[in-house]
């Protein structure tokens, strides 16, 4: 059985400047913690947020999931979104499910 991770590892690296570098796994058992930090997150008052996604290496639905509802809040609150560095096995899971278009259509880097 697969150890869970610890709390430190849940939370978005914050860079500066409305920059996030997302944790190593964005799974079922992740989702909801760091869909818990999506507030704060949209509380700042700047107009970009851009999500570095080069150190996920575990990815499922769940993921997916939840940057398409960062997607949704954002339009909702007038911010752009850019995606980075998305992993290959969150592309493969966006277009078996129909929504690769979504994703590159916000993601800044292939």
């Amino acid at each position: 059985m697969e150890n869970p991770p610890l709390q430190s590892e849940l939370r978005l690296h914050i860079n500066g400047d409305g920059h996030y570098r997302l944790p190593e796994a964005l799974t079922f058992a992740t989702t909801p913690q760091l869909y818990l930090q999506t507030g704060e997150m949209f509380d700042t008052p700047l107009p970009r947020l851009t999500f570095d996604l080069a150190g996920v290496q575990r990815v499922d639905s769940a993921g997916l999931a939840l940057l398409l509802e960062w997607l949704r809040e954002a339009r909702r609150r007038s911010k752009e979104i850019r995606f980075e560095n998305i992993p290959e096995q969150l592309a493969a899971i966006a277009k078996v499910s129909g929504l690769s278009d979504i994703l590159t259509g916000v993601r800044s880097e292939e």
